[in-house]
């Protein structure tokens, strides 16, 4: 039985985090050039930067999945937690603010069971 915590396993989790993480830059600044020529409303703005941060997790999992289709319930949430961290540190070093609040926990939870369950499904699936 191979461990949960091996190189290899890292190795894909912090793979799987980076393509998630440059996912998640490419869409906030397509969607900061669409926000500048079309008014949109505050509630519809969160909500694009929920789908933003769901499709980044995917694509980090699929990533993290690809090579080795096992333990997707753990690599799937890992690659999850290890975005959300990594997102908020870049995100509040190109504003030069760092406000820790409750939304920073409610975000690793959320982007942490996305990544669980888009684990669970890459793992079960076939091509």
């Amino acid at each position: 039985m191979e461990k949960v915590i091996s190189k290899n396993n890292i190795s894909q989790v912090f793979k799987g985090c980076l393509i998630a993480l440059c996912v998640s830059l490419i869409g906030i600044l397509l969607f900061a050039v669409v926000l500048r020529f079309i008014n949109i409303s505050d509630t519809l703005i969160k909500i694009i930067n929920q789908i933003i941060k769901v499709v980044s997790v995917l694509l980090g999992v699929k990533v993290c999945l690809k090579k080795d289709k096992s333990k997707g319930l753990v690599k799937g949430s890992c690659v999850g937690a290890v975005y959300t961290i990594t997102s908020y540190l870049v995100f509040s070093l190109l504003v030069a603010s760092f406000s820790f609040g409750l939304s920073i926990i409610y975000d690793l939870i959320f982007s942490s069971i996305i990544g669980l369950i888009c684990g669970v499904i890459f793992v079960n699936t076939k091509k």
